[in-house]
This record gives C-alpha cells, structure tokens and sequence, in this order.
C-alpha cells in the first residue's frame, strides 16, 4: 500500500517559495504580510497556526497570529487589515468559538458566511468567502497531493465526505472545473455507500468516522479531517482502516494534506503580494 506522504513534496514546493519570496523583497523592497485572526486556544487550532507561523519565518514572510476575546473584534481587526495596504493576506482560523453557543449547524454557517465575508477578496488567501479569487488551500493540497503520487482522478469515482467550506466545498468547486464526476456525502447520508467508490476525500472532523467496511479493497483514501481526541489530534479514519493492506493509496496519520496544505495557503499569499499595488517598500 503507497503512503500518500505531503511532506516529501512540500519540501521542495518550500524552497521555491523561498526564493519567491527573496524576488518580491528585490523587486518591491517589502516582506509579503499574512494576519491570522482567531479567539480560541483549542490544541488543534493552537497547532495549525504554530505550523502556519513558523513556515512564514523559515521562507522570510511576515506572520502576525493575532487573538481576541469576541467576534467584533474579529470583524474591527478584518476591517483594519482590510485597509491596511501593507497587508497581503488575511485568514480567519476557524471554527469560531465566538459561534460555539449557536447550537444549530445551518444557523452557525451562516453567523460565520457574516463572518468571513466581510474579508476582501484580494486578500481572502484561504478562499473563506468562496469569492473565487484564489482556490482553497487544503483543496489545492489535495490536487497537488494525488498528482504527485499520479492518482489519475478520471479513472477514479471519486467521494467527499463533509462539505464544508475549508475542505468539501472549494475541493468540489476545483474538481468540478476539470469535469469530474464527483458525489458529495454530508450530514446523514449513508456511508456505507462509499464502498462503491474507489477515491475518497474525507474532512469532517468526525474522529473514526470512516470505518473499514465502508471501504472497499483498492480504494485511494484521503483523510484531511483533523479533531482533537484527548488531546491528541485525530482524522476521520479509523485505525482499522489504516492496518489494512489492500487498499492502493492512503494518507497517514501525520504528514499527508497538512504540510501541503500550509504550502498552497503561502502560494496564494505570495499571488497576493505580486498583485498588491498599495504596499510600501520595508
């Protein structure tokens, strides 16, 4: 069975964006600018912006982490950086604990669309609006994951678990271009179906919720969910799952999306950059 391993190829993705990043400084004689805004100090959210912060240091890029105490300010610090010209790319870490009381699930998305819409496209760099400006970064991971493992998607039938705006929804919007067939599971659809399927995307954030009967021999699985179990962080597939050797491809437990995922998110930022006419130089 191939290990679907993301961080072999962020390795060398990393190092072209640093030399990127060496060009715009010549070029513009500025640091390209990434704002993370969030108001919650869950472990899982505490370590994906740690991974974003550090990756912006080693390539030379400006990452301010910035938390705050309620949702208005989230929206006074989106408007503040909206303006502020040296500011390249903004993200909204969610989910928002702010919206955690909204018990409802419809009603929840739709307080956190106000949210992250009020982002402008330009610098909406993880795709949180669905503006189009940029593609989503984990979508794009997972694209550049399987090409690089030549996972040929139109001799595949294709599955997403979860639609969500991170994951399901960009990945459906970015495959739907290049015409694929695609079936989307949500909330309360069957997943035992998913064994007539051969290439499957998971991210729901549901942990174990793919369990090996849904799964037939062969299949190509990808798990981009992320959750916190007893503090440790876990997909949407169960172990039993991975201890199987008959399926063609899997991700693992570490190492799979993630590293590429950080890397498309700082490719959309230095799009940003390129574009922005308002910066100043350092």
């Amino acid at each position: 069975m191939k290990a679907l391993d993301g961080a072999e190829l962020a390795g060398y993705i990393k190092e072209r964006q640093r030399q990127d990043v060496a060009r715009i400084r010549g070029t513009q004689g500025r640091v390209p600018h990434l704002v993370i805004l969030r108001d919650s100090s869950d472990p899982v959210i505490e370590k994906y912006v740690g991974l974003k912060k550090r990756y912006g240091e080693d390539i030379g890029i400006v990452v301010d982490d910035i938390l705050v105490n309620s949702i208005e300010d989230i929206k006074s610090q989106i408007a503040e950086a909206n303006t502020d010209p040296d500011v390249d790319g903004i993200i909204v870490q969610l989910p928002l604990a702010g919206l955690a009381t909204l018990e409802d699930y419809d009603e929840r998305q739709a307080a956190t669309d106000k949210v992250v819409r009020l982002i402008t496209p330009e610098k909406d760099v993880d795709d949180l609006t669905g503006a189009g400006s940029y593609d989503g970064a984990t979508a794009t991971a997972i694209n550049w994951l399987l090409a690089g493992y030549d996972i040929d998607l139109a001799k595949r039938k294709i599955a997403i678990v979860g639609y969500g705006r991170l994951v399901g929804k960009p990945l459906k919007r970015l495959w739907d271009y290049s015409h694929q067939v695609i079936r989307v599971f949500d909330i309360g659809d069957d997943l035992n179906e998913l064994r007539d399927y051969d290439l499957i995307v998971t991210a729901t954030g549901v942990p174990h919720l793919i369990k090996s009967e849904m799964v037939a021999p062969g299949a190509v699985i990808v798990d981009a969910g992320a959750a916190s179990e007893k503090g440790v962080i876990v997909g949407d597939v169960d172990e039993a799952v991975r201890e199987r050797d008959d399926l063609a491809a899997i991700t693992p437990k570490i190492g799979g999306v993630g590293p590429l995922t950080i890397c498309a998110l700082f490719e959309n930022l230095l799009k940003a950059a390129r574009k922005n006419p308002y910066a100043s130089p350092d």
